[in-house]
Order: C-alpha cells, then sequence, then structure tokens
C-alpha cells in the first residue's frame, strides 16, 4: 500500500508540472508569434540599409569610406562584445549557445587578455560571462518583446562615443538568429568598424552572405549543416553602388552612419527575442510530451501494483476460508 500511495502521489505531481509546461509553452507561442512577425516586418529593411552601409565602406574610389567608424585600425587591442541573451532560463541550450558563441571570437584574438575584452549585456542571463573572468562595462534591461528602436538607442550611442573615443578598437554584437520556429543559429556580427571583409552575413537570412555579389541561400542537410546555394539576382550581382551627398558627405555620414548601427542592433534584439520564445516554446513542449509520457508510465505501474494488491488480498481470503473447512 505504501507504494501505490507513493505512485499516485508522484502521478499527482506530475500532472501539476505538465499543467504548468503546458500553460508556458501556450504563453511562450503568443510572444513567439508577436516576435516573429516584428523580427519579419523590418529585416528587409535592416538587410538592405546593411547592404548600404557595406557598399559604403567598400568603395574605393570616394572618400567616404576612410569615415572612423568605416576604417579598421591596425591593431586590435581591446574588443567589446554585446552580448543579448534571455532574462529566464526554460529555453533549451539557447543561452548556454550564445555564451559559448560569444567567447569563439575571442580566441581569434590570442594577443589579448581578459583584462582587455569588455562586454555590455542586454538580458540577465550574459551575468554568466562575469564568473568566467569578463569585465562587464554595462547591462540594460531587455523587454520580452521589443517594438521600439529606442530600446537599443542608449547602446548604440555608448558604443560608438567609446569606439571613437579608442576605448576599444572592434565591436561584435552576439545574437541568436532566427532561421524558423524549430532552429535557431548564434551568430556573431562585427558591427564597429563596418567593414566589408569580415565573416558576418545579413540578419535572420543565415545567410544572405553575398558581400554585396551574389544572392546566396542555405540548404539544410541530414547533418544539421547548411550548404551555400548561389541563385542569379540581376540586383545583387557584381552589385556596386555611387551616391550623392548633400549637403556634404561627412555631414551626411555623421549623422547617416549611426543610425544603420542602430537598426542593425535593433535588428539583432528582434531575431534574439523571436529565437528566445520559439526555443522556450519548443522546450515547453517537450517538457509536456515527457510529462505525459512518465504519467503514462507511472499509470502503468500503479495499475499493476494496485491489481498486485487485490489478487494478494484475495489469495489471503481464499486461504483462511480454506483454513476454517
Amino acid at each position: 500500500m505504501a507504494q501505490i500511495k507513493e505512485i499516485k502521489t508522484r502521478i499527482k505531481s506530475i500532472n501539476n508540472i505538465e499543467k504548468i509546461t503546458k500553460a508556458m509553452e501556450m504563453v511562450a507561442a503568443t510572444k513567439m508569434k508577436k516576435s516573429t512577425d516584428a523580427v519579419l516586418k523590418t529585416r528587409t529593411y535592416a538587410n538592405l540599409s546593411w547592404m548600404t552601409i557595406l557598399n559604403i565602406a567598400g568603395s574605393k574610389n570616394n572618400q567616404y569610406g576612410k569615415h572612423q567608424l568605416l576604417t579598421n585600425r591596425e591593431q586590435t587591442k581591446n574588443i567589446c562584445i554585446i552580448l543579448i541573451t534571455a532574462n529566464r532560463g526554460l529555453c533549451g541550450s539557447l543561452n548556454t549557445n550564445m555564451i559559448k558563441k560569444a567567447t569563439e571570437i575571442i580566441q581569434r584574438f590570442k594577443n589579448l587578455n581578459k583584462n582587455n575584452i569588455k562586454f555590455i549585456l542586454l538580458g540577465k542571463k550574459g551575468s554568466r560571462v562575469h564568473k568566467m573572468g569578463f569585465e562587464i562595462l554595462a547591462e540594460f534591461e531587455k523587454n520580452d518583446t521589443s517594438s521600439a528602436i529606442i530600446e537599443i538607442r542608449p547602446i548604440a550611442k555608448m558604443i560608438i562615443d567609446d569606439y571613437l573615443n579608442q576605448k576599444y578598437d572592434r565591436v561584435f554584437v552576439a545574437y541568436t538568429d532566427f532561421v524558423n520556429v524549430i532552429t535557431q543559429l548564434p551568430r556573431i556580427k562585427q558591427i564597429i568598424p563596418v567593414d566589408i571583409k569580415t565573416e558576418d552575413g545579413y540578419l535572420g537570412v543565415v545567410g544572405d552572405d553575398s558581400r554585396l555579389k551574389t544572392d546566396k541561400k542555405y540548404i539544410k542537410e541530414k547533418e544539421g549543416k547548411y550548404l551555400k546555394a548561389e541563385t542569379k539576382d540581376p540586383w545583387l550581382q557584381n552589385a556596386h553602388f555611387d551616391y550623392l551627398f548633400e549637403p556634404n558627405e561627412e555631414e551626411v555620414l555623421n549623422e547617416m552612419i549611426p543610425r544603420l548601427i542602430e537598426v542593425q542592433l535593433f535588428q539583432t534584439l528582434l531575431e534574439s527575442n523571436a529565437s528566445e520564445h520559439s526555443a522556450r516554446m519548443n522546450a515547453m513542449h517537450n517538457a509536456t510530451l515527457a510529462a505525459n509520457d512518465l504519467i503514462s508510465e507511472l499509470t502503468l505501474f500503479y495499475n499493476k501494483a494496485r491489481q498486485a494488491g487485490i489478487t494478494n488480498e484475495i489469495a489471503e481470503i481464499s486461504a483462511g476460508a480454506n483454513a476454517l473447512q
């Protein structure tokens, strides 16, 4: 009887957990729908604006390619990483993969030690890097659903001002790229200085990393890898543009480039939010299924134990009746 009571208690506990995970799945699904709508609406504009700024950065015929935010420095002595993570867990390995990806960029700069690497956090789970020995310059509040670029503007102003004051020589943003509801990939993007030679691509397309020459799509294999398959696009094929500036190049670029950097940061935030809610919805869905499976197994054990108890009681009654005869 003690075993039956214990199994019954476990079934009741897991049943309560299943209700919680199901409710969390529904909440995450609602937030995921809002986040994916937002990320898909702005993604085209963000990619086209990035193409514009890459065109300017890669220009050889004009002096505006030498703008401070578009020019690589000779030596990289200090770097800053904007790390975008979730505020909470229960979203699978999303936060762990993001922090792991952020530390990969550090390995490219073998001449730097931990004192030369600074972090700006957007999301509470990123505080884990402090335990790894890295300095956190600032930590900004992150909303579950973002709707206005003003939310990212303080970070953009901070990194641009610090870069121009030579506090660091490169600025990266580590975020999770939203591919679809099932797939979210951690990525690193160099945001300052804007350089056409860096190994980063268009946001959200995982990618449309054309370097302004070819439009590329990725085909997923069984191993989970992505192969590049080129498609002909007359607009992007060997694309190159020159621009006319009014009233002058310096005034326009000083105003335009920070705005375009803000757009990129805002889009990475939207991509990360959509990825977070999708990952949490999937994690809670899997947890609900696991709870259902466990309840089914425990119910079977409970029925077997209960049947065994009944059989023993019948056997004892029969034995007692035989003894009286």
